[in-house]
C-alpha cells in the first residue's frame, strides 16, 4: 500500500521517491527562499527587541526607583546609546503633551535639551 504525500510547497500529490517532499525544483526553491525570508523577519524583529530593551535599562538607570519622574539633560542619553527613534509607545495627556515609552519607562521632551524621565504607574493601562 502506497502513501499519498503532497508537496510543502504547492500540495500537489508528489510521485517518485518515498523521501521525495516537492514535486520540482520550483516548488523546492520557493519554499526555502520563503522559509529563509521568515527568518530574516524574524532577526529584524529580534534585533529591534534589543535596541527596546537597551532603552528601556537607560531609562530605568537614570530614573531612581524611589522617584516618579526626573529632569536630565538629553545628551546624557544620547552618550549611554539612547535611540530617540524606538519606543513601544506614545501617551498624550490632557495637556497636549506627548510622551514616549520604552514598555513602563518614557520620557517627555521639555525642549532641544532636556527631557523629563518617568515610569509608568502599574495600575494604568
Amino acid at each position: 500500500m502506497t502513501e499519498t504525500r503532497n508537496c510543502l510547497s504547492c500540495g500537489r500529490t508528489i510521485r517518485g521517491r518515498a523521501d521525495k517532499k516537492f514535486c520540482d525544483d520550483g516548488c523546492r526553491n520557493t519554499f526555502n527562499n520563503l522559509r529563509k525570508q521568515q527568518e530574516a523577519n524574524i532577526a529584524y524583529i529580534k534585533q529591534i527587541n534589543q535596541v527596546l530593551q537597551k532603552n528601556r535599562k537607560i531609562l530605568q538607570q537614570l530614573l531612581p526607583q524611589d522617584q516618579s519622574m526626573q529632569k536630565i539633560p538629553k545628551a546624557r542619553l544620547v552618550s549611554m546609546g539612547f535611540h530617540f527613534q524606538y519606543h513601544t509607545h506614545t501617551y498624550t495627556n490632557q495637556k497636549g503633551n506627548t510622551y514616549f515609552f520604552c514598555y513602563d519607562q518614557g520620557w517627555l521632551p521639555l525642549d532641544q535639551e532636556w527631557l523629563l524621565l518617568v515610569r509608568r504607574k502599574s495600575d494604568q493601562q
